[in-house]
């Protein structure tokens, strides 16, 4: 288990009372339903060949993962909400929907999850990336004309507004068991990379923190966009605005990189501060779990691996059959 554990790297997200948990070969979402049982929402990754060529570029390869992952992910969102009105819907309320989803096709079947997904991770990145640029120079654009010193406040700025955010939205019941399901998420992964048995106990152990997180992501975001936009100087307001939106993608995939770094070095005493700032943020986007939502966690992540590995060795029988490895070569 610890070779294993360390030559594998595992992640996930918290979607509505239940954790989704990606494989090699699959993606695996439990839910706990309010009967208590946990349902599973399995899907196949079926990644094009180029995508997979795409995801070993430096760089390219954090745009083509988030894209992909704010795709894939919509689909395990959307099921986790499904079962989460399902449960809160009386039985002829539920007759009447299912009437109602025959008879009309819903916005989400025209556009598609995925398509849904992708354009609310861009618009939601342009928003946040934008804002913070016309508040900056709404209130301190007359202030100074040094344009570094206009990036570093736009950057406190954008790290107000987030922690705001997050704090806001943790007030409500259903925000806060979703990140206390992403505590258990990252506890999970914890403990399997610790090569420990997953048992609620062993995983109650762990820290509900982790370098390898989307939370980390949002930070390194902030923090290296206000290094990279100062690079290249602006002189008025329609600059500035069109220097962000063509630089937004080396921050994302500078961040991704820097992300990757931080989690390889997070053993090594002297770099793993480096990773402290992306933790800290995670005070907020997770919580600690309770035992039972740490129970769907390792279920989720159980029926992942199990799944990924008859997928595999599937595969493996494929190819013998087919006689793609040679019987005296191996």
């Amino acid at each position: 288990m610890p070779q294993e554990s360390k030559s594998i790297s595992y992640g996930g997200q918290a979607v509505i009372e239940g954790v989704m948990f990606g494989g090699k070969n699959i993606n695996v979402t439990a839910v706990r339903r309010k009967n208590n049982e946990i349902t599973f929402l399995e899907v196949p990754r079926e990644d094009k060949s180029w995508i997979k060529k795409l995801r070993k570029i430096p760089l390219i390869r954090g745009i083509v993962s988030l894209i992909d992952s704010s795709a894939k992910g919509s689909k395990h969102l959307n099921y986790s909400a499904d079962a989460y009105a399902d449960d809160e819907t009386s039985p002829e309320e539920r007759v009447q929907q299912k009437n109602k989803e025959k008879s009309s096709m819903s916005l989400t079947m025209m556009i598609g999850v995925a398509a849904v997904g992708v354009l609310s991770f861009i618009v939601g990145k342009l928003i946040f990336t934008l804002l913070p640029v016309f508040l900056e120079d709404f209130i301190f654009g007359e202030l100074f004309n040094n344009y570094i010193l206009h990036n570093l406040v736009e950057g406190v700025i954008k790290l107000a507004l987030l922690l705001v955010y997050l704090w806001i939205i943790t007030l409500t019941p259903v925000v806060k068991r979703l990140f206390q399901y992403h505590g258990a998420e990252h506890k999970v992964i914890t403990t399997f990379e610790a090569g420990e048995e997953l048992t609620v106990a062993n995983v109650q152990k762990h820290s509900r923190l982790h370098y390898r997180c989307g939370s980390s992501f949002m930070m390194l975001t902030i923090l290296l966009g206000v290094i990279i936009y100062s690079v290249v100087p602006w002189d008025n307001m329609v600059d500035r605005v069109l220097q962000r939106l063509v630089l937004l993608p080396v921050v994302m995939a500078v961040s991704f990189e820097f992300l990757k770094f931080t989690n390889a070095m997070r053993d090594i005493p002297v770099l793993r501060f480096l990773g402290y700032p992306g933790l800290w943020l995670q005070l907020l986007t997770t919580k600690e779990p309770l035992d039972e939502q740490v129970e769907v966690s390792i279920a989720s992540f159980n029926r992942m691996r199990e799944l990924d590995v008859e997928i595999e060795n599937s595969k493996v029988n494929s190819s013998l059959r087919n006689g793609v490895l040679d019987a005296v070569k191996g």
